[in-house]
């Protein structure tokens, strides 16, 4: 089982040289390099000319390169579009997408230019009709062309949309957040968490991490540097978790076990499901531990 750890994934401002550069050596399992809310519109042009360069001069490493461009009603769209697909990032962020048409049309640009085919769409969910068409845009992934890798909240711009106010907790939002988990698992897709913004709050935003890992997030994204150990902490599975995983695993790969659906470990019934979500546990710390080693 091949999985990439999403746990950290850092917006960096993609006007600001020093950011482009620091964001080689930081610990996040990824970086998104910004074409859009961070960056001034007389910013725009220079802003996706340094982040190409910075995409192709490469120095990464291990981890996964975004470049989210502006979104589909700006004049910078189809530009930066254009650029992105030359650079050939890891995956493209498309702000405020609303419903599949939109992936679809993307899909046949990049099929139309032969844009390298590593390349993945990554939909950003943050107004009222993306929550209300997710499952049709989740849907969307179905169709290789459309390259559809998974989704990210926007919960600032939804927020803003809706006037639902952000607190503790999320629960004005959390059935929103609840239908977009649900949507991206329903299609195989990954899923990231929006941003935490009062970057002084440490146990808020632990708080909010473990939230999102309970909520079946895959990571979570970030706008501090000072955000990215705390959250790996908390989605990288425990010591106790993988032992434990493993000893399911071991359990059903027994000769006596193959066939069975149920086994008993340490006085408990375990499933055979319980052992299928045990494997991706391993994968998970093993792609972790290859990382850091």
């Amino acid at each position: 089982m091949s999985i990439r750890p999403r746990r950290s994934v850092l917006y960096m401002p993609g006007s600001n040289a020093r950011a482009l550069e620091k964001a080689r050596t930081l610990s996040a399992d990824g970086v998104i390099l910004d074409l859009e809310d961070a960056v001034a519109p007389d910013a725009k042009t220079a802003a996706r000319d340094q982040v190409v360069a910075a995409v192709k001069a490469g120095g990464f490493g291990a981890r996964e390169v975004f470049i989210r461009t502006n979104g589909f009603d700006t004049p910078w769209f189809a530009d930066d579009l254009t650029a992105a697909m030359a650079a050939a990032p890891d995956a493209i962020l498309i702000p405020k997408v609303s419903d599949p048409d939109q992936l679809e049309r993307i899909g046949a640009r990049l099929l139309s230019t032969h844009a390298d085919l590593r390349i993945r769409i990554w939909a950003m969910i943050e107004t009222p009709t993306a929550i209300f068409n997710v499952r049709a845009i989740a849907s969307a992934a179905r169709d290789s062309e459309t390259r559809l890798g998974g989704f990210v909240l926007g919960l600032n711009d939804l927020s803003k949309e809706t006037r639902a106010r952000q607190v503790p907790g999320r629960t004005p939002m959390l059935s929103w957040i609840a239908c977009c988990v649900l949507a991206a698992r329903e299609y195989g897709i990954d899923i990231l968490d929006g941003v935490y913004n009062d970057i002084a709050n440490a146990e808020g935003f632990n708080a909010e991490c473990v939230q999102a890992r309970d909520l079946g997030f895959d990571g979570k994204t970030l706008i501090h540097p000072n955000q990215i150990e705390p959250c790996n902490a908390v989605f990288s599975p425990s010591r106790d978790e993988v032992a434990v995983a493993r000893k399911m695993i071991a359990a059903f790969d027994l000769p006596e076990n193959r066939a069975k659906g149920v086994v008993q470990i340490d006085g408990r019934m375990i499933e055979r499901m319980h052992a299928e979500m045990a494997r991706r546990t391993v994968a998970i710390a093993e792609a972790i531990e290859a990382r850091t080693s």
